[in-house]
Parts: C-alpha cells; sequence; structure tokens
C-alpha cells in the first residue's frame, strides 16, 4: 500500500488547520454513518469509522479489539514508523495510511466517526483535542495525558464537543473494582483512612544520563513528528519504542505509565476529588563513590509517594502510598505466610476501621483479608457488570459512540479518568519537586540528593501549589515552536 508523501510544516496554528479542514473537499468512498443522517443516525451496517494515531505496539493492540467488536470499521491507520504499523496495515488492508495525524484529520475528517490515540505520553493531548474539536468520539491510551494542565483541558473539552471518551485503563471496566465497590458500600472492611499502592515498573532504564551520542534515524521514521511537541533534540538509540517512558520530555515514569490502572480501584471505590498535598521521595545509586545517579533528565529508578484526600460523605481523609522500583507495603498480617499480595509485582491494599481488602492490578484478584472473609461473607450485586469484563472495556466505547453523547454509560470518560490522570501527575509533582536544585546559599553538601523533599500544598480547583511556585513550572510545560493545545 503505498504511504502518503505530503507533509505539512509543524507549525500548523489552529486557524489555519480548521480552516484547511473546513475547506477539504474530496470524494469520499467510505461515508461515515453521521453524514447518512446526522449524529442520532444509526447506519444499515451499525458500524463506526474509526482512526487509529499511533498503529504499533499497544495502539495496536487497541484497534484489533475495537475491530473484534464486530461494529468498528478501521478505515485510516497513521503512525510516524512505518516499522511499528507494519503488522497493523497488513492486517487492515483496506485502512488508508498516513503518517502525520493533521493531514489525516484535515483530508479525512468527514469520513471518521471516532478516533484511537496511542502515541507517547508527551502527544496525546494534541492529537486528542484536535480530533474532539471536530467532533469525533476518542478513545486514550493511559494516561490521559503527560501533564496536568492537558487532562483538565481534555475534561473539558468533552463536555464542550459532547463526545463520548473512554481513557484505556481497562479494569475500569473489570468485576474486581466493582466488587470492591459493594463491599466498602457495604460497610464490610468500615472506613477506609489507608491505602498503599505498588507496582514493579519501571522495567525500562530510569536514573540514567542521556546518551551523549547520537544516532542515526531510522529511514522509517519521522523524528521531527515523533517529536512533536516536545523540545528538539537529536535521535539516540533506545529510546523508540519504548525507553521513552523514562524520560520526562516523553514519559511519565513508573507512576504515570500504571498509577491510571492501579490508583483507580481506590480513586473509585473510595469516590476520592482532588488530594490536597503531596509528600515523595525518590531512590538513586552511587554511580561512584562521590556521586549519586542523580540525571534531571530521567525518573528516578524509584520513589514513595504520599498523596492526602479529604474525606467524602462523612468520612474521615485518606492517606495514599505510591510505590514504585521494588518498594513495597508491609505484608498485612492478615494475610497467611504463603498467600500472594495484589498480584505479586503489584497491588493494592485498602485499611479500613473494621478490617482490609486488596486487588492486584486493574482491581483483578479482589479479596477481603483475612481471606477467609471471602467464603463468609455476601453482599448483593449492586452494581451492573461490564460485559466481558475489562475485555469489554473496548466495545463499551464502541456501543456508546453508536448511541450517542450522552446516551450509554462508559467506565472511564473523561470526567472520571481526567481528575484519576490528574491525581496521578500530582505524584510526579512531586517527585520532580526534587529536581529543583537549592539557591547557592542552600546549597547541601556534595552526598545530599539536589532537591527538596517538602509537601507541597495542592488547590486542585485553580491547578496550583500554594506554598512551593517553582513546583508550578511540571503543571504545564511549555511546547516546542509550532505545536500549541487550543
Amino acid at each position: 500500500m503505498p504511504l502518503q508523501k505530503k507533509t505539512i510544516p509543524a507549525a500548523v496554528s489552529r486557524r489555519s488547520f480548521m480552516k484547511q479542514a473546513g475547506l477539504a473537499a474530496a470524494a469520499f468512498t467510505i461515508v461515515p454513518r453521521f453524514v447518512l443522517g446526522g449524529p442520532g443516525y444509526k447506519a444499515p451496517s451499525d458500524k463506526i469509522y474509526v482512526a487509529g494515531i499511533g498503529a504499533g505496539g499497544k495502539g495496536g493492540g487497541d484497534i484489533s479489539s475495537f475491530a473484534k467488536s464486530g461494529k468498528a470499521e478501521i478505515a485510516f491507520l497513521c503512525d510516524v514508523d512505518d516499522r511499528r504499523a507494519a503488522d497493523t496495515v497488513a492486517k487492515f488492508p483496506k485502512a488508508k495510511y498516513y503518517k502525520d495525524y493533521r493531514i489525516l484529520l484535515e483530508k479525512e475528517h468527514k469520513s471518521i466517526d471516532a478516533v484511537s490515540v496511542s502515541t507517547p505520553d508527551h502527544n496525546h493531548a494534541v492529537q486528542a483535542l484536535a480530533a474532539m474539536q471536530l467532533g469525533k468520539h476518542v478513545y486514550v491510551q493511559k494516561p490521559l495525558t503527560h501533564d496536568i494542565y492537558e487532562a483538565r483541558i481534555l475534561t473539558e473539552a468533552a463536555k464542550k464537543y459532547k463526545v463520548v471518551t473512554q481513557m484505556g485503563n481497562q479494569g475500569s471496566s473489570g468485576d474486581g473494582v466493582r466488587q470492591l465497590m459493594e463491599w466498602y458500600n457495604a460497610g464490610t472492611i468500615g472506613d477506609v483512612h489507608t491505602v498503599y499502592c505498588w507496582t514493579n515498573r519501571p522495567v525500562w532504564p530510569q536514573g540514567i544520563e542521556w546518551p551523549a551520542k547520537k544516532a542515526d534515524v531510522p529511514k522509517e521514521l519521522d523524528w521531527n513528528l515523533w517529536l512533536g511537541t516536545a523540545p528538539q533534540k537529536d535521535f539516540v538509540d533506545k529510546l523508540v519504542p519504548f525507553n521513552w517512558r523514562g524520560w520526562w520530555d516523553y514519559g511519565t515514569g513508573a507512576l504515570g505509565d500504571m498509577g491510571c490502572h492501579i490508583v483507580e480501584p481506590p480513586f473509585r471505590v473510595l469516590n476520592l476529588k482532588y488530594p490536597t498535598d503531596v509528600t515523595a521521595s525518590v531512590g538513586s545509586v552511587y554511580v561512584d563513590e562521590f556521586k549519586r545517579g542523580y540525571f534531571p533528565d530521567s525518573c528516578p529508578p524509584s520513589s514513595h509517594v504520599i498523596l492526602t484526600f479529604p474525606g467524602q460523605d462523612g468520612k474521615p481523609p485518606v492517606k495514599m502510598h505510591w510505590m514504585d522500583g521494588g518498594i513495597q507495603p508491609e505484608r498485612p498480617e492478615e494475610l497467611g505466610a504463603n498467600e500472594q499480595m495484589g498480584d505479586g509485582g503489584n497491588g493494592v491494599i485498602f485499611i479500613g476501621t473494621k478490617g482490609k481488602m486488596m486487588c492486584g492490578t486493574y482491581g483483578m484478584y479482589p479479596s477481603l483479608l483475612p481471606t477467609s472473609k471471602n467464603k463468609e461473607v455476601s453482599v448483593p450485586q449492586t452494581i451492573k457488570r461490564v460485559p466481558n469484563g475489562s475485555d469489554g472495556h473496548y466495545a463499551q466505547w464502541v456501543e456508546a459512540c453508536l448511541a450517542g453523547y450522552g446516551k450509554m454509560e462508559v467506565s472511564s470518560p473523561f470526567e472520571i479518568a481526567g481528575p484519576l490522570t490528574e491525581t496521578v501527575l500530582m505524584g510526579n509533582l512531586a517527585i520532580r519537586s526534587h529536581d529543583v536544585r537549592y539557591p547557592q546559599k542552600e546549597k547541601p553538601n556534595a552526598f545530599d540528593y539536589p532537591g527538596r523533599n517538602i509537601k507541597l500544598l495542592w488547590d486542585g480547583a485553580n491547578m496550583k501549589v500554594t506554598n512551593f511556585d517553582e513546583a508550578n513550572q511540571f503543571v504545564k510545560r511549555e511546547y516546542r515552536s509550532g505545536w500549541k493545545l487550543s
């Protein structure tokens, strides 16, 4: 299949983009359902036409899952790396292929019902918002965005443009989180005051120095498009397609990668809102006897974050601990010596006034503690399950797109996924505040970590740290020239 050769400059303003999109007039071989009879019209085929931005890796898996629903036609594919896209392109030979999502949306917006975004974290927001501004339903991989500000913008955009939204934290559609909610709502463990969340990630390099040696850009990769909103840098080996997660310019570290899967159960079960404060300690390694492995461009090898949430509905405040890089909480006394904690490498423990419960990643393996209580306690099923659980997460979004905005409930709409993502990224605010160096007069000795471990006080409504202004630089980053979120 021939690839699109046309390119447009990176510096495309929203005004010129929308003007070009509005003037686009071509003969379409695919007629989307909304063209036939308005947003509420159901086409005879009862299908939506989907464009996938990010066609390799997880993006390819997402696209295949939409197709598996039987109600989504994969009409367009877009990826900056032909190597990564190759398998998906071969699997969907009728889908038209693009490298630049802006050209895709400019030329094909009249033939698209919905857009899937599965690209590196730093480009999620601009790609999703561009689709939403054209009235397209969107599915965006976790974390929803790279920055807190971006998450708030997408949350507001979902309401403004009245589109169906879903974040790719499939555990939110699973039975496990619903079972946990039913136990908690029935008062089985009393009022939860402390939660521990942990992961064995990162499984990619963190706490390392940016490679000094640049490398040749593979001919199949458009490096400028891959960089997108990120600062201009030379291409280096082993960054693409996976290790970008450990660099702040592109990824959000272990917390950003797994937080939306692991923090989601307590966020949903306890009906949490914005945290009021956050602290963090981070791990580092000795490169030699005189130098720590501290590199501000890179996420730390491990971290322990503590977030405080106000109590809801007369319940006490909640302290949530996040641990990564091999750090785990103390094993509950109620757990048998040979019983697994969480799912082993990842998990959540809820500590209430009358007992404890736990689960693994995605809310899987929900269990009361001691585990003998699982047979003793019976509560009625009060929360509707999603057909096929987490596997039904994709089909649920497709069905909601067919039904139209506001007609059908989804598990992780941006009104929920946005605040959840903001909570996760609050932890990164505290982690990154370690990168803010002391003024020279306060400079610690050579063996002290060069940042501050202080409590950040958070004004969630206004997205602002109120007691340490230097941390606010991480709420909203500066995009590379030519890219903006508007």
